[in-house]
């Protein structure tokens, strides 16, 4: 038996969030319906934040209405507050993702609030969720390194681990924003997450490829335990707040190295590369992805 790996696909909120141009709703809705077929146990489909602020994520609310629920997979969606909870709520979200930062000049950029303050509004949100037993996730911003304030401290990452935990948070991501990362700094950061909680079940790796990084990183985080990964199809993302940050480290890149390191995902890798070439050509440009780049080119 191969060992199994759980992979997030966050490519319908994380990955489109950042498009300048509005992505169709029925677009959105194909790709996670599709992305639910290719048999991803947890998909990030919507954010209910200010449309003011993301315009692109306004029609949450009718993406999670018309999707095709698969059964056993987790439809997650990112709420800022107790109006985005509840939005969230009435929607049927699987899961609610809170996101706080490590780094305190992002956090005052990002959601205009403090580290503090900002866990202080997720309390009645983790309390909400708690009560109508709902799945909770805190994201933790700039892990790794901020982009104004340079290398994230590793005690300020479990810091905010901390508080998450405390909140009452099932997972955990430590997330490369600005993909600075690298493998040591990678492995001292979940090492030390990994003294507040289990790394093989409660913490995911989060990495944006910026410089190239982010395979290494998922290798390395693999060698500490971590057993958990986001990734976005064709590697669309990117953060409006951190200029010059590039997308997610693509899924089928992700799914080619778990399949050469002998692990499970459950995940159909040609069916994503066919979702990676088809959401990119809707987008107007080719796949971030190399693997499914060469896979394509492979099949002729």
């Amino acid at each position: 038996m191969s060992e199994y790996v759980k992979i997030v696909e966050v490519a319908p909120r994380d990955g489109l969030q950042n498009e300048k141009q509005f992505v169709d709703t029925a677009v959105k809705v194909q790709l996670v319906d599709r992305l639910s077929a290719a048999g991803f146990p947890n998909v990030e489909a919507a954010s209910f934040v200010s449309p003011k602020w993301v315009p692109q994520m306004a029609d949450g609310t009718e993406v999670m209405a018309a999707i095709t629920r698969r059964p056993g997979t987790i439809y997650s969606a990112l709420t800022p507050n107790m109006h985005g909870f509840e939005a969230a709520l009435a929607a049927r979200a699987d899961e609610v993702v809170i996101f706080g930062a490590a780094s305190e000049a992002f956090s005052q950029r990002n959601i205009n609030c403090s580290i503090a303050e900002s866990i202080a509004r997720f309390e009645p949100v983790a309390a909400a969720a708690k009560a109508a037993g709902i799945r909770l996730r805190g994201s933790i911003s700039c892990s790794l390194g901020c982009p104004y304030q340079g290398e994230t401290p590793v005690s300020a990452v479990v810091d905010v681990a901390e508080r998450f935990l405390r909140l009452g948070c099932d997972e955990i991501d430590v997330a490369d924003t600005i993909g600075v990362g690298t493998a040591a700094q990678v492995k001292r950061v979940m090492l030390a997450v990994g003294q507040v909680t289990d790394l093989g079940t409660r913490v995911a790796g989060h990495f944006h490829d910026t410089y190239g990084q982010a395979l290494a990183n998922i290798v390395a985080a693999m060698d500490v335990g971590v057993r958990i990964f986001h990734s976005s199809v064709a590697g669309l993302g990117g953060c409006p707040y951190a200029k010059g940050a590039t997308g997610n480290v693509a899924t089928e890149d992700v799914l080619y190295l778990m399949r050469g390191q002998g692990m499970d995902t459950g995940v159909d890798l040609d069916a994503v590369v066919e979702i990676g070439q088809w959401i990119s050509g809707h987008l107007g440009r080719p796949s971030a992805s190399r693997s499914g780049r060469a896979l394509t080119a492979k099949r002729g």
